[in-house]
């Protein structure tokens, strides 16, 4: 991951749920002056964004900006597809992962790198109903532990 300094807008903590993340890429993203300026008040939703790859190139669907509240007559649309910047490698790699059965590109975080807005992207594969309560039970299990080696000590 690159050097410098981050600042998370928004994240997708459900995508950790719901899929078991393979890789992440980092993708910036194509935006206008509005969705910017309500990125910088933090004014974004991850919850149902996905992407998708149509004729080599990849955009983002489904992912909320809120308008910008001082834009009164270019203001963009808040759930407009938003193409991401990735190397033609990566979308290469990407899109012979996706056509395999099950995996998805979901949005994990969004935020600010040095001035310009980024996106990491992962691989997903969906996780079936007995995987997430695994994942619950260890996540209670862990969080037990912690508890006992805290009134242990």
């Amino acid at each position: 991951m690159k050097k410098g300094n981050k600042k998370i807008i928004a994240e997708n903590r459900k995508a950790r749920h719901e899929y078991f993340v393979e890789a992440t890429f980092e993708a910036g993203l194509v935006l206008k002056g509005t969705e910017v300026k309500s990125l910088r008040s933090g004014r974004a939703n991850l919850k149902d964004a996905y992407a998708r790859i149509v004729n080599g190139e990849v955009f983002l669907l489904q992912m909320n900006i809120s308008k910008y509240p001082f834009a009164h007559y270019d203001n963009h649309d808040p759930l407009r597809q938003r193409k991401l910047l990735l190397n033609k490698y990566e979308i290469k790699k990407l899109y012979g992962k996706v056509n395999e059965k099950g995996y998805a590109l979901v949005p994990l975080r969004l935020y600010f790198l040095n001035g310009k807005v980024k996106v990491e992207l992962a691989l997903a594969k969906g996780k079936q109903k007995h995987d997430k309560r695994e994942s619950i039970r260890r996540r209670d299990e862990k969080r037990d532990l912690e508890r006992q080696r805290k009134e242990y000590k």
